[in-house]
């Protein structure tokens, strides 16, 4: 058996980026022995996105485009070899909203779409579009606009910004829309939500971006009158609406999948891909990943299911184990997702505000744990 141990957390939101949780974790393991440490930091299209491809070796480049609520905003891609990777929530993400100042029904794509202009006009043959974490219910209509659609009503004036404006909706005109002949689109997402409908992008996903009941209504009703006059447009006529992932990021998973002729894929799979990570794995003694909390979502294919999957299709005998803030999983659990063993700051540290606080020492103290139970 090898030496070689691969850190791949994610984040754990609220107190750690993913390459911190890396950096103390691995600082853990060399104190208690640990002597060949390959730090991965991941993510799954979310928060972190750009900074786990650059981690992996991409090129950060800046740009300042619209946020959410279309005031200029600081935000990153990565690029290398042609391919761009974009994070939406540096654009249109719920961080982007001072507290107390979320803006469901009015909330926009526009600074996403810039990114992705950016990222043609920077080179990217291929765009990777992470989403997740959006303050958003547009259907991706900002996007679109960005990259040159005018979308009007009755009278012929553009409709404004949000989920709320495109109940107003009655004609997109395309003549000034950006084609993409040979640029790939891949959207990357854990979320299968369809656009409309009780498992829709606004009834489930509405209320975490502020939206009232009646809100829900409202941009339920914006996306469905999008979905008619998007799916009827020009050269793009088809029916995306049910499709797994359009409800992504407030329905921008809609607009990526119709309009840009986007590819779904998981997207801590494709994060990972990017990382080379198989390569890493390859005769390592343990691989340790991880996230802020280890519960009934992480079942569902974030991104610690996602490394162990990664691992199990390079080597099945190489174990996983995780960490986390906390585990709700109990062991039987765990085990049925592949995870061999979790270690949670709550198990050593009771005080929860303690546990945010100083949670980068915590996880050095579960790298040590974590070194004597499997590397002596």
């Amino acid at each position: 058996m090898g030496k070689r141990v691969v850190v791949a957390p994610d984040k754990f939101k609220g107190s750690l980026t993913a390459a911190e949780v890396t950096a103390w974790l691995s600082a853990g393991l060399a104190r208690g022995g640990g002597q060949e440490i390959v730090g991965v930091p991941v993510a799954d299209g979310g928060d972190g996105t750009v900074d786990a491809a650059v981690a992996a070796g991409y090129k950060r480049l800046d740009v300042t485009v619209s946020g959410p609520a279309g005031e200029p905003v600081a935000a990153s891609f990565a690029l290398r070899d042609g391919t761009a990777v974009i994070e939406a929530a540096q654009a249109c993400g719920l961080v982007l909203l001072p507290p107390g100042g979320l803006a469901p029904l009015t909330a926009g794509t526009r600074g996403v779409g810039e990114l992705i202009l950016a990222a043609a006009a920077a080179g990217a043959r291929r765009i990777v579009l992470g989403v997740g974490g959006s303050a958003t219910t547009d259907g991706g209509a900002g996007l679109m606009q960005a990259l040159g659609a005018r979308l009007a009503d009755d009278s012929g004036r553009e409709v404004p910004s949000g989920g709320a404006g495109l109940t107003r909706l009655a004609t997109m005109e395309w003549a000034g829309l950006r084609d993409w002949p040979g640029i790939e689109f891949v959207l990357a997402s854990d979320v299968d939500n369809p656009l409309l409908g009780p498992a829709g992008a606004a009834a489930v996903y509405g209320p975490q971006k502020g939206a009232s009941p009646d809100d829900v209504t409202v941009l339920e009703a914006g996306l469905a009158r999008w979905a008619e006059v998007a799916e009827a447009s020009g050269p793009w006529a088809s029916r995306v609406r049910d499709e797994p992932g359009a409800g992504a990021a407030g329905g921008l998973g809609f607009a990526a999948l119709l309009f840009l002729g986007a590819r779904m894929r998981p997207g801590i799979e494709v994060l990972l891909e990017l990382a080379s990570f198989g390569a890493l794995v390859d005769g390592a003694r343990l691989v340790i990943t991880g996230e802020g909390a280890l519960d009934a979502q992480t079942l569902r294919g974030k991104a610690p299911v996602g490394v162990v999957r990664a691992v199990a299709a390079r080597d099945p005998g190489i174990p996983v184990v995780a960490v986390a803030g906390r585990c709700d999983l109990t062991p039987g659990e765990l085990r049925a997702a592949g995870i061999a063993r979790a270690y949670a700051l709550t198990d050593i540290e009771r005080d929860i505000a303690r546990c945010l606080a100083e949670a980068g020492p915590l996880v050095e103290r579960l790298g040590m744990l974590i070194a004597a139970d499997w590397l002596s």
